[in-house]
């Protein structure tokens, strides 16, 4: 875990921001937690708050099972989710970094009017989403449902955590009708299996497995945790947990991209938008160079940040900007309008 993690799970009095600005302006996760909000939403929480040396409520966020009912509690109190779990060892995500993503997804996809500083957000059901490695904790669905009413399909290869995901959708009633979970039988495969025939999606969203290896997944950890702590740390330990397949993939991070924006060409005219997390900048110019070899007809960069670090989202599409409107009339019927500064 990064140093700016360790701020998200920390009600400051003075030390920390009352606002952290690096957070996109719609995330609610952008000012302090709300402890008493939320150990009324999840009751389990409340004996691990503790004040830190600087006054402020806080928890363990070494503590994987600490880290799950905070997670609990942020789910339940801010996404009308009545019943989540994941099953041991598995990812439990940063919340307000996930919140980030969607939101700035959907800025991706609005239509901006100058004129009165307005944009436009498609929302409602008939916008559809296809997340790539949902995960057994099934976060992006759960948050992009929740905001926008958005639907969604998730992947996943690992069958154990399709269940999990499955589960969680099926234990909340907002989600069964919002969130389909499909199994991917050919790891190799991204958007094959994923998209049936005559199938459209509005949106591809991604959080790719960062490492390489299993052996750089628990140097890393190791490092983070060096540096939270200062001092030298020698066994890791993944307080948010996770396996195999969500931690690393053959090549890393920039291989899977650059697989899937090659796979993305022949699904050109099924998704308006495609997208992806970019943890390391150092991967963008072969991601670059991979969209132009593709002939994607318009790519952005949209800078993300939480306290220290830094990453990225792209988004590409192929269609042209005749195609886009098309699209937008005939699949959005529903729009939010938020000012340009929300």
């Amino acid at each position: 875990m990064s140093n700016n993690q360790s701020q998200k799970f920390t009600k400051a009095k003075g030390a920390s921001e009352k606002v952290k600005s690096r957070l996109h302006p719609r995330n609610k996760h952008r000012t302090r937690y709300d402890f008493d909000a939320l150990t009324t939403a999840c009751p389990e929480l409340k004996p691990h708050i503790t004040v830190n040396k600087y006054g402020d409520e806080s928890i363990d966020f070494f503590d994987p099972v600490v880290v799950k009912l905070l997670n609990t509690a942020l789910l339940k109190s801010g996404y009308n989710i009545t019943e989540w779990s994941i099953p041991e060892d598995y990812l439990c995500p940063p919340i307000p970094g996930r919140a980030d993503y969607i939101h700035h997804i959907a800025d991706a996809i609005s239509h901006v009017n100058l004129e009165n500083n307005t944009r436009k957000i498609p929302v409602g059901n008939t916008v559809k989403c296809l997340d790539i490695g949902v995960g057994a904790n099934c976060i992006y669905p759960i948050i992009g449902h929740s905001e926008y009413g958005w639907s969604f399909v998730g992947t996943e290869i690992d069958p154990t955590a399709t269940d999990a995901a499955s589960k969680v959708v099926q234990a909340n009633e907002n989600l069964k009708d919002a969130v389909k979970i499909r199994l991917q039988k050919k790891s190799k495969d991204i958007f094959y299996g994923a998209i049936k025939k005559g199938e459209r999606f509005d949106l591809t969203i991604c959080n790719p497995p960062f490492h390489a290896s299993l052996d750089d997944a628990k140097k890393g950890s190791i490092r983070k945790l060096s540096n939270l702590k200062g001092t030298r740390v020698k066994t890791p330990v993944l307080n948010f947990g996770g396996q195999t397949t969500e931690l690393w993939t053959e090549g890393g991070e920039e291989r899977f991209i650059t697989d899937m924006i090659k796979q993305s060409k022949q699904f050109a005219e099924n998704v308006y938008c495609f997208s992806t997390l970019v943890s390391k900048q150092s991967h963008l110019k072969s991601v670059y160079a991979s969209l132009k070899k593709i002939r994607a007809v318009q790519v952005k960069t949209i800078p993300m940040g939480q306290g220290n670090k830094s990453s990225r989202l792209v988004t590409w599409t192929f269609l042209n900007k005749r195609e886009q409107e098309l699209w937008r009339t005939a699949h959005w019927k529903e729009t939010k309008e938020v000012g340009l500064e929300d």
